[in-house]
């Protein structure tokens, strides 16, 4: 994606500037560390190239940018809960319009906060009151955090996950370590299965990694580089990719576009809403994922 082309809508400072992707309002990074952009719809990011590197991150060319559809790539947030177990999937956050709170800015990068509250409409599918803030921090390394908090009188449960898409060469020649040998696999009805400590692909995955190291790596051949993923706060990784069929199956993702992503997701899993974690009216916490290229 080449960020300089997008039209300019609001210069913030020197290198934040605000621009227009499609209907989306897209704050847009050009530090000399590195480039990025954040959609507002979903506080979604789109786009990390640091200094000399293709994209960190995959955005599928069929993404939809009218203000309203969950984009297809970038890292969606999904809260307040993960996958199906409530209506809609991945929760409401990747559909809601978030605001920016301020950027900050120095010879080390760009750090872009966004905020999204409760709201009649949220809390017509979910009824309780919150505050999310999104940080995203951008250096030579992609830092992700969702600070999270109860902001009503009672405490709630939920789970969630930063759902990054990696940009990679080719998934033929890619192999991933570090996410840990249990997983429990959501093409075999929720089997919980015993892998082996380097994973390739020649079909589709769908994988909630129990017990991942502190860094899960992607080995990427085909671009020469790996991609290093560090996530906090999570209980879990899922690992995803849908392969041939499931690429057709999506209007919002190009045919062959699952050659070239892979998504290894900070996730703080839950089979479901009462089984989420619990916070305390008053508390807050943090899911992140810090992603960079080596």
């Amino acid at each position: 994606m080449d960020l300089s082309t997008l039209p300019t809508l609001t210069a913030l400072s020197d290198c934040v500037t605000i621009a227009q992707l499609g209907e989306n309002k897209i704050v847009r990074v050009i530090h000399p560390k590195a480039s990025a952009a954040v959609s507002l719809h979903g506080g979604h990011v789109i786009s990390f190239k640091p200094e000399g590197e293709e994209d960190l991150i995959w955005m599928s060319t069929e993404a939809v940018y009218d203000n309203k559809t969950a984009l297809r790539g970038g890292i969606p947030i999904c809260w307040p809960w993960f996958g199906r177990i409530a209506a809609p999937a991945h929760g409401f956050a990747r559909n809601s319009e978030w605001h920016l709170i301020e950027h900050r800015e120095s010879e080390y990068g760009v750090i872009i906060s966004l905020g999204l509250t409760d709201s009649a409409e949220t809390r017509n599918i979910w009824p309780h009151k919150f505050a999310l803030v999104l940080n995203v921090e951008i250096t030579e390394a992609l830092k992700v955090t969702l600070n999270i908090t109860n902001t009503d009188s009672a405490p709630w449960r939920f789970s969630g996950a930063l759902h990054t898409y990696l940009n990679l060469g080719d998934i033929h020649t890619m192999e991933v370590t570090g996410m840990g040998s249990s997983y429990i696999d959501g093409l075999q009805g929720g089997k919980v299965c015993q892998g082996e400590d380097i994973l390739t692909l020649s079909d589709t995955i769908d994988r909630v990694y129990t017990e991942p190291s502190d860094e899960i790596v992607l080995h990427d051949q085909t671009l020469d580089r790996k991609l290093s993923v560090v996530n906090r706060g999570d209980n879990s990784a899922v690992l995803w990719n849908p392969w041939a069929e499931g690429a057709k199956s999506m209007g919002d993702m190009n045919d062959n576009g699952y050659l070239s992503m892979f998504c290894i997701e900070s996730t703080l899993h839950a089979d479901s809403l009462e089984s989420g974690h619990e916070l305390a009216s008053g508390d807050s916490y943090q899911l992140e994922t810090v992603i960079s290229a080596k």
